[in-house]
């Protein structure tokens, strides 16, 4: 209490808009997920891309094919080392998409009042009458007064290609439906009914066949689970990873349905982190209910200390150069919630500006972190850090670090170790330093494999590895405070110390 009114500390302290925005060699300790694609996948652009701050490669196989991902994943890989960067790589699943069979991608024009009758007899030729769709059952699991979804919304943000159908009545392997509003439809379309089950697999088999063969040959760091609905879906994806020697791949959970939130708790004990899929999420929920369930489910992830990414932020830039008022405030305040990234779709896989969104994306989030009351946020947390610069060398420790969110990059110093099998030696951890791009301010250092037998022990060699890149990228400065996590016989230490003058 103070003067006899009650004390109430802000979530964020606001600071002058007048003031430069952050400049920094880490750009925001908030994580960017970039979706490679045909505006986004040539060297240059990629390299471009890993300097303004995206740590995460997503790659989508609902578009094109295995040997076209194959060679944006090799200019990936040339940029990394051209940018002298990590970057981890993300699978992302097609799962229980229903695209309309429009072969010839012609484009087709829907008016409103119009009756249109969606078919699951594929032989039908698409037209503003008929449009078939791949699924047998969908007569049996509508009604009427249902709404049905469909168009390329979920990946442009435009609603003249978007088109709202109720159902009037259903005939056979027929649904008529009334046309909501007048849109035109092309290319690769999807549809989408609100709140209803379509018994449809976890794992397409096209999914099952990219998994196996992409996914295995290029040892992927994370797999987006597509529609996940339950915890079993996480365990399926799990046993087949493990059948297919992907051991160390980790699994994001993707909720975009009303049934995977409402099993979201068991879905997070299950997966390694979250990521919440508006696009579908704002079809299935009512609009007023989106903000909620994202707070919900990241305030879940926050205490489970798990990752939780955003999607679906920056529509407008798939063709514009600067996001919309309400998109940048969006973003601010997924950062606010506590998300550890935010997912960039369409905006980067074939936008326009795919570096600038980046960037700009970027200094929203770093701006809503500089404002962001961190003592609010550890006291929620039940624990209170504090430190110019915190360094971690356990990587069992570094999702707990993250989960307080320290205002402060995290430095994870990973010493890859040879393995051998009986056919050959490999590298291990370099994975698990990937990995850790995903979790909100934590950055990996892959120190060579030479430093244990430098002289020194690893803690030591590891320390000043981390201490000299600090001071390189203009993190450290004398005077410095850091706050050091090692690893001594069988026992964790952890200690402070200051930097030289």
């Amino acid at each position: 209490m103070q003067g006899g009114h009650m004390a109430i500390e802000e979530p964020f302290r606001l600071s002058s808009v007048l003031t430069s925005s952050k400049s920094s060699y880490i750009p925001s300790l908030t994580k960017l997920v970039g979706t490679l694609g045909p505006n986004s996948r040539s060297i240059e652009t990629i390299e471009a891309c890993l300097n303004a701050g995206m740590s995460v490669a997503r790659f989508d196989f609902s578009w094109l094919d295995s040997d076209y991902h194959q060679e944006t994943l090799r200019n990936l890989r040339l940029a990394m080392k051209n940018a002298k960067k990590l970057c981890a790589v993300m699978l992302d699943t097609i799962g229980r998409e229903l695209p309309i069979c429009n072969q010839t991608g012609k484009a087709i024009e829907l008016k409103a009042d119009d009756h249109l009758t969606i078919t699951s007899d594929v032989s039908k030729e698409p037209s503003a009458e008929f449009l078939p769709v791949n699924y047998s059952g969908l007569s049996e699991i509508l009604k009427k007064g249902d709404t049905i979804f469909l168009g390329q919304y979920l990946f442009t943000g435009s609603e003249n290609t978007s088109v709202w159908l109720e159902v009037l009545e259903t005939n056979g392997q027929d649904v008529i439906c009334l046309v909501k509003n007048t849109a035109t439809i092309a290319g690769y379309t999807l549809m989408h009914v609100s709140q209803v089950h379509a018994s449809l697999p976890n794992l397409s088999d096209k999914d099952k066949q990219i998994i196996s063969e992409w996914g295995s040959l290029n040892s992927v760091d994370f797999i987006s689970l597509s529609y996940t609905r339950n915890v079993e879906d996480v365990r399926e994806l799990r046993a087949f990873l493990r059948t297919n020697n992907l051991h160390e791949t980790q699994v994001f959970a993707k909720i975009e349905t009303v049934e995977g939130f409402k099993h979201f708790d068991e879905i997070l004990q299950e997966a390694d982190g979250i990521i919440l899929g508006r696009g579908n999420l704002g079809i299935d929920l009512p609009p007023e209910k989106v903000f909620l369930f994202q707070k919900s489910a990241v305030y879940k992830c926050n205490l489970a200390g798990k990752p939780v990414i955003i999607a679906r932020v920056v529509d407008s830039m798939t063709g514009n150069l600067r996001p919309t008022r309400a998109e940048a405030t969006d973003v601010a305040n997924a950062v606010l919630d506590g998300a550890d990234g935010i997912l960039l779709g369409a905006e980067t896989l074939r936008g326009l500006y795919p570096i600038q969104t980046i960037k700009i994306v970027g200094r929203i989030c770093a701006e809503a972190e500089t404002v962001c009351n961190h003592s609010v946020l550890f006291k929620k947390f039940a624990i209170m850090l504090e430190s110019p610069c915190l360094m971690l060398k356990l990587l069992l420790h570094q999702r707990l670090i993250s989960k307080y969110r320290p205002p402060v990059p995290v430095f994870a110093v990973v010493i890859p170790r040879l393995r051998s099998t009986s056919l050959k030696w490999t590298f291990t951890t370099s994975a698990q330093a990937r990995q850790l791009l995903g979790l909100r301010g934590v950055y990996p250092i892959l120190a060579s494999p030479n430093v244990e037998t430098s002289g020194a022990s690893s803690e030591e060699s590891g320390l000043k590895i981390a201490l000299d890149h600090g001071k390189s990228v203009g993190l450290l400065k004398p005077n410095d405070r850091i706050v050091i996590f090692q690893k001594v016989g069988d026992s964790s230490v952890v200690k402070i110390e200051e930097l030289p003058a």
